[in-house]
């Protein structure tokens, strides 16, 4: 599993010109799932996410976790994160979950980001062709796979 961290002052997802997920300050995060995904890894990865140290604190130092500053998130499914790029110019997409896969486990990860942090998480369309608009603070991007935990 992969997920890509965003801190965002605002984020957004528009699926047919409808909002589908807007936050003003936070984490958008971009999560992908592959097929040797399991529970176990959602479960490393949620926590991860929601300690994640990087607002600022009083003195302008990244100390400061998603909680601390009553920050949200938008999770958006995004299997091109584990795109092959090795071969020619063409990407491919044979680590990325089948839908059957993937479908359950975003929705565990929803729910327990959603737990972790106390309130509603908000999401993009799993599957919809999604127009994302942020606002990157700082910019602060985060990249975190469960295959290289630390």
């Amino acid at each position: 599993m992969r997920a890509v961290l965003q801190r965002v002052t605002q984020a957004s997802c528009t699926v047919d010109d409808e909002i589908t997920g807007a936050i003003d300050g936070g984490f958008l995060v971009l999560l992908g799932i592959e097929d040797a995904d399991q529970v176990e890894d959602l479960e490393w990865l949620a926590q991860k996410i929601i300690g994640m140290r990087v607002f600022g604190d009083e003195n302008g130092m990244m100390n400061k976790a998603l909680a601390d500053v009553g920050g949200d998130i938008l999770l958006i499914s995004q299997f091109t994160l584990f795109a092959s790029t090795k071969k020619g110019n063409r990407p491919g997409f044979t680590r990325a979950a089948r839908p059957d896969v993937a479908i359950p486990l975003y929705e565990k990860m929803i729910e327990k980001l959603s737990a972790l942090l106390g309130k509603k998480i908000k999401t993009g369309i799993f599957g919809a062709d999604m127009k994302i608009a942020l606002l990157n603070d700082g910019p602060v991007t985060i990249l975190i796979d469960t295959k290289d935990k630390e």
